[in-house]
């Protein structure tokens, strides 16, 4: 009898990409209508930045607390009931315009998000081998940067004053369960119980551990801030989602060439040319009043310069790790760079205060100086590793949206984060 063939990995995976999908999909839809909406309902630039930075608290709060749900209910039920709060949370924006209310909202979809993530992830983990495993993971990281743009062009569907797009972004939140619950694939095994140890991480890669926080100062802010920032220069919402467009494509277009680079060269010179890169963009940014065509370039160059940074920083950590150690090191990455995420906001609207939308430029180009400042210094006084002796760079596991373990590249979703000095 002739045996039935196994499909693809990919094509078996297809109903958890398929829910990541939505998930994001909705999730980027809410990062760009949120600052516009509360731009529009006269939120402050402070407040807006507190938006951002109750997400991110809220994605560090359910790295650490969302496994244990896991653990007593499984992948399954947990998926289904962050799914129903946070598609609940979506609908309570407009029904209750209050940026206090707003920012506990954003607490809670950040805490279901990660929990989300959690399962997801462990679900591509256990269906990749390792043949397959890099293939699955890029796939996953493309959807990502894919859908993410998708979300935010959905913003220019209707006007962000009305109740409709809250209503796509929970749809498409709930949506996301489907294939999850449906699916034929058994639970993945248990979660590993991980530490959280900066001091630890400090010791293993100052330049590292340093560049991630900073690095999670300037992408919390971008997420949180470059909605509104893209929305006043513009006039109109339209241009402005364009923007983010241009900008994320521009982070995925450059994630693979800079960090081929980043193999060939000390990884640390390739940081502080992204760095110097973002840094001189948002000074021409700063200084343009009027969308144009250069606008939107100089929104990819942006992002091309912001978002790869990332994954060139914790790919410089695993080059002095030991495979032991992934696990643990990635946690603490991903939670490292959540907490820079949560306060970049909070600092970038201070400067939105002063200065005006533009300011968050200036913030950024503070934070970019301080990442060549210190990686330069580092550069000093430590040589680089040789060529032979890195990590090859691999987009899927270096990437922000998942973690690697040990040889068989555990995901963000088989950890329990205990966090400790």
């Amino acid at each position: 009898m002739t045996a039935i063939a196994k499909p693809a990995p990919i094509l078996a995976a297809f109903s958890i990409l398929l829910s990541v999908a939505f998930l994001i999909m909705g999730n980027g839809l809410q990062l760009m209508l949120l600052p516009i909406r509360g731009g529009i309902e006269g939120f402050s630039a402070f407040q807006i930045g507190l938006l951002g930075s109750g997400y991110f608290f809220g994605f560090v709060l359910g790295c650490t607390f969302t496994p244990s749900m896991i653990m007593r209910v499984g992948h399954i039920r947990t998926f289904a009931a962050l799914v129903a709060i946070a598609s609940a949370a979506a609908l309570g924006y407009p029904m209750a315009v209050d940026a206090s209310i707003w920012i506990v909202l954003r607490l809670i979809t950040g805490f279901c998000l990660a929990g989300l993530y959690l399962v997801v992830e462990s679900w591509l983990n256990d269906q990749a081998t390792n043949e397959t495993r890099g293939a699955l993971i890029s796939t996953y990281v493309t959807v990502n940067f894919t859908v993410i743009t998708v979300g935010q062009m959905m913003v220019t569907l209707f006007q962000p004053s009305s109740f409709i797009l809250f209503s796509i972004a929970s749809v498409l939140v709930s949506l996301a369960a489907v294939p999850i619950v449906m699916t034929r694939s058994s639970q993945p095994p248990p979660i590993t119980v991980v530490r959280f140890r900066p001091r630890r991480m400090f010791r293993l890669s100052p330049t590292g551990t340093v560049a991630i926080f900073l690095i999670g100062l300037a992408t919390g802010s971008f997420w949180a801030l470059a909605p509104a920032y893209a929305n006043s220069v513009s006039g109109n919402v339209s241009d402005a989602a364009w923007f983010m467009s241009a900008a994320v494509i521009g982070g995925a277009l450059a994630q693979l060439p800079a960090g081929k680079v980043s193999d060939r060269i000390d990884r640390r010179k390739v940081l502080i040319g992204l760095a110097l890169l973002c840094s001189v963009v948002g000074a021409a940014l700063w200084a343009t009043t009027q969308t144009s065509l250069s606008w939107f370039a100089l929104g990819a160059a942006f992002g091309a310069g912001l978002l790869p940074a990332y994954a060139i920083a914790a790919a410089h950590v695993f080059d002095f790790a030991d495979r032991s150690d992934y696990v643990e090191i990635s946690a603490g990455l991903l939670l490292l760079n959540g907490i820079g995420s949560t306060i970049g906001p909070l600092l970038s609207s201070l400067s939105i205060e002063l200065l005006g939308q533009p300011g968050f430029f200036l913030a950024n180009a503070l934070i970019q100086i301080a990442l060549m400042a210190y990686v330069g210094f580092r550069l000093s006084r430590r040589e680089g590793l040789p060529v032979e002796e890195k990590q090859t760079f691999d987009l899927g596991t270096s990437a922000a949206v998942s973690v690697v373990g040990d040889e068989d590249a555990v995901q963000l979703s088989d950890l329990v984060v205990q966090e400790t000095a």
